[in-house]
């Protein structure tokens, strides 16, 4: 076996043929993706250009001049911040525990991320804060966001919501126009042999970016980073996760979440796809990838496997293990679909994990007269609002909201830790 084992070492000739390879001045594939990071100016203006892009007060002025009724909900976001009008943690978990609180011991090294997707709208984010405030209820402290970007850009919602989550103290993501399933920021099909559900087989090949789409993919990152600041992308294909690799070793401060949606359903894509976060991993250790959502269809043993192998990479306190704990109701997968009781399991042994709600409870779903449905993340807001769904939307979204503080108070009863909106919910 300590033979057989031994032929699986990578030679030093092999990594060199690799080297030589990325570093030969000839190399078209390196040399178009250092043409789209020249013409954002280079690594250092690039990080310059999306620092100061990011500062609130830059945000907010962008706001201003797409929705200024905005300003007056994030100012009241800041206020209620500042006062301090948001549940503690220690308030929390008096409500769930009672007397018994006081007593007991809450490991944070374990605290898992609460995590809502997806928040498409900044009005609904600013519902689930109200209610929360309201009702002694926790905001996560991850938010994914699936909304056209350019849609989002022209009615305000992208600074919007980039400014709060700097207001909140929460991490979020959100999904680039150039992806398979829809025309990319052009305006042109990114894949041309996808349709509805007459072209479902096509669909088993992924969507993906393919041809050029994966290099368009980066210019369009590089247009929101430099621009608003906007730093964490989903990340759904093979080249495109190469390529946030490479542009992160190059010096630009990126980073990314891969998506349930590329289907890491075993402990082998797992080994794959940190083994090639490693390998081009900066010499500090760190990687942009900084969430890595398995499939729904991974049990408890593959997530630990994950974990195994992400520990020795050094990678245990930079990526995030994401795990779909409820899903929408509609188009996605077989209801009813609950992970809770298997996150309690894991929650006490797997550190820097997040529990993603993605749908309501299922006792709530399955009784709403409109529930959950992800198609609806892809349709226009105008198509949405004509079709009568604006309000039935905002009731899906407070029900995200419930299930994830359904999923706090079972590991506050377990006396397992979380992460909230970390400016919001002090200890």
């Amino acid at each position: 076996m300590k033979d057989l084992r031994k032929k699986l070492e990578i030679p030093k000739e092999a990594l060199k043929i690799v080297n030589d390879f990325l570093l030969d001045e000839n190399n078209p594939l390196i040399n178009d993706l250092l043409n789209v990071v020249d013409k954002y100016g280079g690594v250092d203006e690039i990080n310059k250009k999306a620092q100061e892009a990011g500062k609130i007060e830059n945000l907010i002025e962008k706001v201003k001049s797409k929705n200024p009724d905005y300003v007056k909900d994030l100012e009241w976001l800041i206020e209620a911040r500042d006062s301090l009008s948001f549940i503690n943690i220690t308030d929390f978990r008096k409500k769930i525990l009672g007397d018994k609180a006081s007593g007991m011991k809450f490991d944070e090294d374990f605290a898992v991320t609460l995590e809502l997707s997806a928040c498409q709208y900044f009005p609904f984010l600013i519902d689930i804060a109200k209610d929360a405030l309201e009702n002694h209820k926790l905001v996560p402290g991850r938010i994914i966001r699936v909304r056209n970007m350019k849609e989002q850009e022209s009615d305000g919602d992208l600074p919007a919501m980039a400014a709060a989550m700097q207001i909140i103290g929460s991490s979020w993501v959100e999904t680039l126009d150039t992806k398979g399933t829809a025309p990319g920021p052009d305006g042109l099909p990114v894949n041309v042999h996808l349709g509805g559900p007459d072209t479902i087989t096509g669909y088993f090949g992924g969507v993906g970016q393919p041809n050029d789409f994966a290099l368009k993919w980066i210019d369009e990152f590089l247009y929101y980073y430099t621009n608003y600041g906007i730093k964490q992308v989903l990340n759904v294909n093979p080249g495109t996760v190469l390529l946030g690799y490479f542009i992160y070793k190059l010096g630009i401060n990126n980073e990314f979440k891969i998506s349930v949606y590329m289907g890491n359903d075993n402990p082998y894509s797992c080994l794959w796809t940190l083994l090639t976060a490693k390998l081009f991993a900066r010499e500090d250790g760190t990687s942009p990838l900084i969430g890595f959502n398995l499939s729904n269809a991974v049990n408890n043993k593959t997530i630990n496997m994950a974990a195994y192998i992400r520990k020795p990479f050094g990678f245990e306190d930079v990526v995030r293990l994401e795990h779909h704990i409820t899903e929408t109701w509609k188009s996605i997968v077989r209801q009813p679909y609950d992970r809770r009781d298997e996150l309690l399991e894991l929650a006490s042994n797997v550190k820097n994990i997040s529990a993603k709600h993605e749908g309501g409870k299922v006792d709530v779903e399955e009784k709403r007269e409109h529930p959950t449905d992800i198609l609806e993340y892809f349709m226009p807001k105008e198509e949405l609002k004509k079709a009568g769904l604006w309000d039935y939307l905002r009731i899906n979204h407070l029900d995200r909201n419930d299930a994830v503080n359904s999923t706090a108070e079972a590991l506050t009863k377990k006396g397992l830790t979380f992460i909230a909106a970390k400016n919001l919910h002090h200890y």
